[in-house]
């Protein structure tokens, strides 16, 4: 297949969507996702979205609880961008089909999270995300300008490289002309050509062992760019959300809101006493990277494989309206959140570095852009704060597509560009190579550029990274391609670049914790 599109889409989240439906309006639009549509990080994302909706709250106060959860490492000028335009962005999703809480008719059910210091997360129950994506894919079916390949996995993004022309990431003229994709049911890889590509495909949480990120998400996106050429930024700070259900063997980890320590729950050792007084004044509601720092060290001075989350002073009527996915899924491993302390443990959640971009979403390869987790576009800064991840996407999938439809009118396709060549390649019959290096790389992510870290650990994870590298990239140029070995392949490069930027800062700050300079955090 060889198609051509105005507007090439990777990925199917709430990033991916809402931009889709923006530049339907402007010519035809292809989203390409390698599992069903709505299998994505979004659909998995509990809490809610944070906005400006009520006084007391005000943009102010949101901008400042954001630039305080990433340490001020945030861009300032992309924080005020992002917080003063949240309300409209929100008040569109409910336009297109959102339902989020109400406590009545007139005023939403606004959740407080850690980090935040007012009520400004809007929620629909415990499933956010998941309401969200509903509406989003509702629209997108209809849309007669949009088309949705579902199975389909993104290879490579197509570059002058493709033309025989050498490719270097100094260059300042690097451009885009779409993506080679994988049919992942008969193996055939097609070319699309496409005056704009958006890449919107999501983080990058398997490159660890436990995560509660789908099991799609293995930094395709990131690789892709980087591969291309493209300036990354920030892959240092990685988010492990401090609460994952502890469930040995289930794969991704189960999530357990920041909300319903919001709601009044309570983080206690394995002796079920109060710990969190001890690392932060917030306690239980301090930003996320003090809570899974807190909660790891506990364990390492218990020996423990988790702590508890009490959450048996919150009403029963409360948990049951409110959380009724985690309070059945609870149930379903024989705990009851009204009697029973829910044991949990952090797990990889959120990248908050990856493909560099600007206020408009582009990045340094021209004629693309990215959105969602995928990018950095310099909110987050050190750490994110709670459920500004939903917000950031679609306050800059929106900025996204009008710069893209601006260009997309002037833009030309680039049609000399060669199908994807397989000579020469053979069926890969030993899948274990793939799997046990998938294991291999997941246990040196975990042990050595985990929650903590130190200048020993980096220096050993580079080392075992570069001989993973090497061994796969011989895989890779012999095998016919399937999605299993370029996940792996993907995963190895995003790992290198999270430790490779780890050891680069010489500092202890935000989800950058660094024993060997912890004094000077």
């Amino acid at each position: 297949m060889r198609k051509k599109v105005d507007f090439l889409v990777l990925g199917s989240g709430i990033a991916g969507l809402s931009y889709a439906l923006k530049v339907a309006e402007l010519g035809k639009v292809l989203i390409v996702t390698k599992d069903e549509a709505s299998y994505t990080a979004t659909w998995y994302a509990q809490g809610g979205i944070a906005a400006v909706m009520y006084n007391p709250d005000s943009y102010e106060k949101h901008i400042q609880d954001t630039l305080n959860a990433g340490s001020y490492l945030n861009d300032e000028k992309i924080v005020r961008i992002t917080i003063t335009e949240s309300t409209e962005r929100v008040k569109e999703l409910i336009e297109w089909g959102t339902h989020f809480d109400m406590l009545s008719k007139d005023k939403y059910d606004l959740a407080r999270e850690g980090g935040h210091s007012e009520k400004r997360v809007l929620h629909f129950q415990d499933k956010t995300g998941a309401e969200i994506q509903r509406a989003l894919i509702a629209k997108v079916r209809q849309h007669p300008n949009i088309e949705l390949l579902e199975n389909y996995f993104a290879i490579d993004l197509i570059t002058q490289h493709h033309l025989g022309r050498i490719v270097r990431r100094a260059h300042n003229d690097i451009q885009c002309f779409g993506a080679y994709i994988l049919n992942q049911e008969n193996g055939k890889i097609s070319t699309i050509l496409a005056k704009t590509t958006m890449i919107s495909t999501g983080g990058a949480g398997n490159v660890y062992q436990t995560t509660t990120n789908p099991k799609i998400a293995t930094g395709d996106g990131i690789a892709m760019f980087y591969r291309a050429k493209g300036v990354v930024d920030n892959m240092e700070f990685i988010q492990f959300h401090p609460t994952s259900l502890f469930n040995p063997g289930e794969s991704p980890s189960f999530l357990i809101t920041e909300a319903l320590r919001g709601a009044g729950g309570i983080l206690k050792d394995i002796s079920g006493q109060e710990f969190m007084q001890k690392y932060d004044k917030r306690e239980s509601l301090a930003p996320r990277d003090i809570v899974a720092r807190a909660i790891d060290n506990e364990m390492k001075l218990s020996g423990s494989d988790h702590v508890f989350l009490d959450a048996r002073n919150i009403p029963e009527n409360e948990i049951i309206h409110h959380f009724p996915n985690i309070y059945a899924k609870c149930l379903s491993i024989g705990i009851d959140l009204t009697k029973d302390m829910i044991p949990v443990v952090p797990a990889a959640h959120y990248i908050c570095g990856g493909i560099k971009t600007d206020e408009n979403g582009a990045t340094s390869i021209a004629n693309l852009y990215a959105s969602g987790e995928v990018s950095s576009t310099g909110l987050h800064g050190a750490n994110r704060l709670a459920s500004n991840s939903l917000l950031e996407s679609i306050v800059f999938s929106h900025r996204a597509s009008l710069h893209a439809g601006n260009l997309a009118s002037t833009t030309e396709i680039q049609d000399t560009i060669p199908d994807w060549d397989a000579e020469g390649t053979v069926l890969n019959e030993e899948m274990i190579l793939i799997t046990q290096s998938r294991k291999e790389l997941q246990s040196i992510m975990s042990n050595y550029v985990g929650i903590v870290r130190s200048e020993l650990r980096l220096n050993r994870a580079i080392d075992r990274l570069n001989l993973l590298h090497k061994e796969t990239e011989e895989l890779y140029e012999r095998s016919v391609l399937t999605a299993p070995i370029c996940e792996l392949r993907n995963m190895i490069n995003v790992a290198y670049l999270i430790t490779k930027f780890a050891s680069q800062r010489k500092q202890s700050i935000g989800l950058h914790y660094m024993v060997d300079y912890s004094k000077n955090e």
